[in-house]
């Protein structure tokens, strides 16, 4: 059979966790003679089942893991086999190593079945690659031999041990130089971590050190604005106290001015009064003028009526020579009080008693207007007389100016 180009699966597990016993390798010989095909041999227990990747490869003395075999063939299946079992537990399979695949050393080999998981499931004794020679017959040793073998042996294992000894020594050494190490290793990150850190504390405190300085500015600054505002306050302090003393004159001269403006209250309640009074008494006067007018356009007609009645008989005697009829002769007082409609004399008393009636008096100033004044213009008369008030339209004549300013100003006061 050829070797198979494909790798075959390997692992890394160690010695320990092989099952040698799975497979038993057979006919195998001490030594192969260099430049011819070999056959191996091998048996399956009962407790190994062959898989589609298991392997047989050759393997030089003292490996430590699978991946260090020299060559292989993959192992045939059961049914595949050409053997004198069919297949199965306890049937002998054999596969066969071309010569050119083999080792070309004499160092000691040894097959080894490897199953697809990489796990060793049987090994063959070792076996070398060299020439058949004549030593190789028979080799005959002395007793003498033997013992200075065996003295040789002992030493060897002796040697042996204190390698062992020798080596567990050093491993611990070893051991104690790496726990060491890892020390220094962590001091070493330490010592770069402090670094670190006394580079970042140097970086804040230069930092630190110029917020110092610009804080000490700051400090200056600021105690120059305070003597500033110390003078400021100086200064404010002297303006309070003026202010105060102002404040107090205002406050000694708002008391004088509220004195007096009670004063003034009280001659306003006194002037009121006597406005009051006064315009009651204005009241009163006028309504006598009333009266006194009426009763005197009352009285006017009548003596004039007496003063017509005594011309009438003069008149009458005058005119009795004359063509003109008689007149009829005078009618009572009474009745001739509104005039006679049949003489000129009678017309004229008519005409005067109206005209008396229909006279107007000013209450003010007794000024008499004719009959054709009318009655806006005789009021506006009057009203140019009289001064009102804007706030209660209360009337006040004009020669009392001082009642009337008197009267505002209480209004003012409200």
């Amino acid at each position: 059979m050829d070797k198979t180009s494909d790798e075959p699966p390997t692992s890394a597990v160690l010695l320990d966790n092989c099952h040698f016993s799975q497979v038993v390798f057979n006919n195998v010989q001490k030594f192969y003679v260099p430049g011819g095909d070999i056959t191996c041999q091998y048996t399956l227990t009962q407790n190994m089942v062959p898989r589609g990747k298991d392997w047989v490869g050759i393997f030089r003395v003292g490996w430590k893991t699978t991946r260090e075999y020299y060559t292989f063939m993959w192992a045939p299946l059961p049914s595949d086999t050409h053997s004198d079992t069919n297949s199965g537990a306890g049937a002998q399979h054999q596969i066969q190593f071309k010569a050119y695949y083999l080792p070309k050393d004499d160092e000691y080999y040894q097959f080894c079945y490897v199953d697809q998981d990489g796990v060793v499931r049987g090994a063959s004794v070792p076996f070398q690659f060299r020439a058949e020679t004549e030593d190789d017959i028979l080799v005959v040793t002395t007793q003498g031999e033997v013992e200075e073998l065996e003295l040789q042996n002992k030493n060897l294992h002796e040697e042996n041990e204190e390698l062992k000894a020798s080596c567990a020594s050093l491993q611990q050494q070893n051991i104690n130089l790496q726990e060491e190490l890892k020390k220094t290793q962590e001091l070493q990150n330490n010592v770069e971590s402090l670094r670190s850190n006394i580079e970042k504390l140097e970086l804040e405190l230069n930092s630190l050190r110029k917020e110092n300085k610009h804080l000490k500015e700051q400090d200056d600054c600021r105690g120059a604005e305070l003597l500033q505002l110390k003078e400021q306050i100086q200064n404010v302090s002297s303006d309070k106290d003026r202010l105060a003393s102002r404040l107090r004159a205002a406050l000694e001269h708002m008391d004088q001015l509220q004195s007096q403006v009670l004063n003034y209250e009280k001659e306003v309640e006194n002037l009121s009064r006597v406005n009051h009074d006064k315009t009651e008494q204005l009241e009163g006067l006028k309504e006598e003028n009333r009266r006194l007018r009426v009763s005197r356009t009352q009285e006017n007609p009548r003596d004039e009526n007496d003063a017509l009645l005594r011309r009438l008989p003069r008149a009458g005697e005058g005119s009795s020579s004359s063509s003109v009829p008689q007149a009829p002769g005078p009618a009572p007082e009474g009745v001739l009080l509104f005039g006679n409609p049949y003489c000129a004399a009678g017309a004229n008393l008519g005409a005067g008693a109206a005209n008396v009636a229909s006279l107007r008096q000013c209450p003010m100033c007794n000024e008499v207007f004719p009959e054709d004044t009318g009655t806006s213009q005789y009021e506006a008369h009057v009203q140019s007389h009289l001064l009102q008030c804007p706030h209660c339209s209360q009337t006040f004549d004009k020669s009392n100016k001082q009642v009337f300013d008197d009267h505002l100003l209480c209004h003012g006061l409200e």
